[in-house]
């Protein structure tokens, strides 16, 4: 994977997360896989949502890149879901109630937001916005209004997340080449920095966070960052995969994550994005998707029974929605 730098998470975002065209024909149609068999895949949204799907791009040689910021995320009772939405040639937060069908709730009015997050208590929620040549942290209310309270300024700043205790947001920065890991304390207001690596997930009950960290091959790992000690122990990796946008399931027990993996049928062959799990010490390595879409951007339902993504699967005509997958392990 090659080193994603935020110029192309700015221009990523400025294309409203247009799906890339691979060479090879695919059938989106196809819901599922016989690879995929004993799941059961929903469909949660309509096109008329207008979900954004992030930009995988695709080089010769078999490279491929995505944008790994979280695009979904969950009410904390688990009875909503908050996505991204292109329309009108904005990105903004909508909200749509799991319990039926339905238009979604507009929570936003910004022109280019890029990924977002909850709060604990549920009553927040942080987003990144891009802003010229600047990419800046935000909160505002998860219920009403559009009041936003500006977290920072100036600098290349996503993959906002909230600590379990709500004391701190924690979020990635890009700075010239390198992408590494802060906090904004909200009680002080003060910013700290703590390791290299992007996707900051924070770990339940521990001062410690998972996150993605490319290697010197360049492809994207996924380490747990003891912020305290200084403890770094990585706890995913594959010479010829990469892997990013980790999320712990509610029970502390396991990780959801997007990884590559490589597509070949007949003459086809190309690299594309799945969903994955493993255990939180990095066993139970599995791949749960196999679909010839992509499929990016999972996270957990509240209970840990499913997990949410994104996919054009189930579209002839390629369309990116939100799709839910029973959790089997």
């Amino acid at each position: 994977m090659k080193r994603q730098t935020l110029k192309y998470l700015l221009a990523s975002a400025s294309m409203a997360f247009s799906i890339s065209v691979c060479a090879q024909r695919v059938d989106y149609s196809v819901v599922s896989v016989p690879e995929e068999s004993g799941n059961q895949f929903i469909r949660i949204t309509s096109d008329a949502d207008c979900v954004c799907m992030p930009i995988v791009k695709r080089g010769a040689g078999g490279q491929i890149d995505w944008l790994t910021n979280r695009i979904l995320d969950t009410s904390v009772d688990g009875t909503h879901i908050a996505y991204l939405s292109a329309r009108n040639a904005t990105t903004n937060i909508f909200i749509k109630d799991l319990s039926r069908q339905g238009s979604s709730i507009q929570r936003t009015n910004r022109s280019a937001v890029l990924d977002f997050a909850y709060s604990p208590d549920g009553k927040y929620i942080c987003f990144s916005e891009t802003r010229g040549a600047t990419n800046q942290i935000f909160q505002t209310d998860a219920r009403n209004g559009y009041v936003c309270k500006q977290i920072t300024s100036g600098s290349q700043d996503y993959s906002p997340v909230y600590s379990a205790d709500m004391t701190q947001i924690f979020f990635a920065r890009q700075e010239m080449r390198s992408v590494s890991i802060w906090s904004y304390n909200i009680g002080n207001n003060f910013l700290s920095t703590f390791s290299g690596g992007f996707n900051p997930f924070p770990v339940k009950d521990a001062s410690a966070y998972v996150c993605a960290r490319r290697n010197a091959m360049g492809r994207s790992e996924i380490w747990k960052i003891d912020y305290r000690t200084g403890t770094e122990e990585c706890i995913v990796s594959d010479p010829a995969r990469s892997f990013t946008t980790p999320a712990i399931s509610p029970d502390g027990q396991w990780i959801v994550f997007v990884g590559s993996s490589r597509i070949a049928a007949g003459q086809m062959s190309y690299m594309n994005t799945d969903i994955f799990v493993a255990r939180l010490d990095g066993t139970g390595l599995a791949q749960i998707t196999y679909h010839a879409a992509d499929d990016i951007s999972p996270v957990w339902s509240r209970d840990g029974r499913y997990i949410y993504f994104i996919s054009q699967r189930g579209s002839a005509t390629g369309t990116a929605n939100i799709w839910r997958i029973n959790f089997n392990y």
